[in-house]
């Protein structure tokens, strides 16, 4: 069990109208909440569901097609300078190099682990508890401290709606 961020007056009440919505719609949708914290600015802000992959960009250079072909190759069981030599007839050596130049930078800069397939399972995760699980949980991103490389990954948590209340506890779903 993850300890639940402490949330001001203001914040709960943006907390309970969020899961006010999202108990109250009939069916799946864009403008559905996820909850953003960022714990430095002590900033809590909502963001429709179809707007979060533009407020909160997830790193996609691995999923580069000259990458993906790569490790296919290589899963195929080709050995890797066959596979880089596969890959550069099909894509170009140029596109090859500039994929791997984009994904090197963004093991750099560091992604606090916000990638294409992590967002992806938050939206299908979301999916799936909103047709399932009634009362319906709330996701809230606990945005990561810190901009350097290899620091602490963003934190999911899915708010149960007695969460908001103060009677439970969010509990942690992704490391």
């Amino acid at each position: 069990m993850v300890d639940a961020p402490a949330f001001t007056l203001r914040q709960r009440q943006q907390l309970r109208r969020s899961q006010e919505l999202l108990q109250a719609a009939t069916e799946w949708h864009g403008a559905l909440p996820v909850l953003l914290l960022e714990r430095c600015w002590l900033r809590l802000e909502t963001v429709p569901v179809q707007e979060l992959a533009l407020r909160l960009r997830p790193e996609g250079s691995a999923e580069a097609p000259e990458l993906v072909r790569w490790r296919e190759l290589l899963n195929a069981g080709l050995a890797d300078w066959q596979a880089q030599q596969h890959c550069w007839e099909e894509f170009g050596v140029e596109a090859c190099h500039e994929a791997l130049r984009r994904f090197w930078l963004s093991q750099q800069r560091g992604d606090h682990g916000w990638t294409l397939a992590r967002y992806l399972e938050l939206v299908s995760e979301y999916r799936r508890r909103f047709q399932k699980q009634r009362p319906r949980p709330l996701p809230l991103l606990v945005l990561a401290r810190g901009d350097a490389p290899g620091s602490e990954p963003h934190r999911l948590l899915w708010l149960e709606a007695g969460a908001v209340r103060g009677d439970q506890t969010m509990r942690h779903t992704c490391a």
